[in-house]
């Protein structure tokens, strides 16, 4: 692409964006600040909703699994009464930390997998397995275009 080949640097860089997305929304949420605002700009700034489709399959999700809207993602994020979605960026989340398996890159997308723990208010982690895809917008961004988290498998 114009942009040359994504870096791993890069994608990186746009785990800790997202993460940090997620620290800032439940910050706001505490604070009692506009918390779907900070919600809309997470999923308008790092996924891909409005370049191609999203394959978001998000943790805690069995009756909506996949979230292929921006408003469906929204829910998510920051629950919506009557449904299963009790908000999982507002939940108190203080630290995001990710341990990459692999990053795949090419010349204008990549692919990452691994783990990431998110600290909870009371400072215990719980650890998420993860898949992110990623493109870039027509400013060389990466966005998410794929996105599969799950807990990890207990016999």
């Amino acid at each position: 692409g114009e942009f040359g080949m994504v870096t791993k640097s890069e994608v990186v860089a746009a785990q800790k964006e997202w993460g940090q997305g997620i620290v800032d929304i439940s910050r706001v949420h505490t604070r009692n600040g506009d918390y779907k605002a900070r919600a809309t700009r997470h999923i308008n700034e790092l996924y891909a909703y409005q370049i191609t489709d999203v394959m978001f399959k998000p943790t805690l999700a069995s009756e909506d699994q996949f979230r292929e809207t921006f408003s469906e993602a929204l829910d998510y994020f920051i629950g919506r009464d009557g449904t299963e979605d009790n908000g999982f960026a507002i939940s108190g989340w203080t630290n995001v930390r990710w341990k990459n398996n692999a990053i795949y890159t090419d010349s204008d997308s990549a692919m990452a997998m691994g783990n990431y723990w998110f600290t909870g208010p009371d400072g215990n982690e719980t650890k998420v397995e993860y898949t992110f895809g990623y493109v870039r917008d027509k400013n060389g961004d990466l966005r998410i275009n794929l996105h599969h988290s799950s807990l990890p498998f207990s016999p």
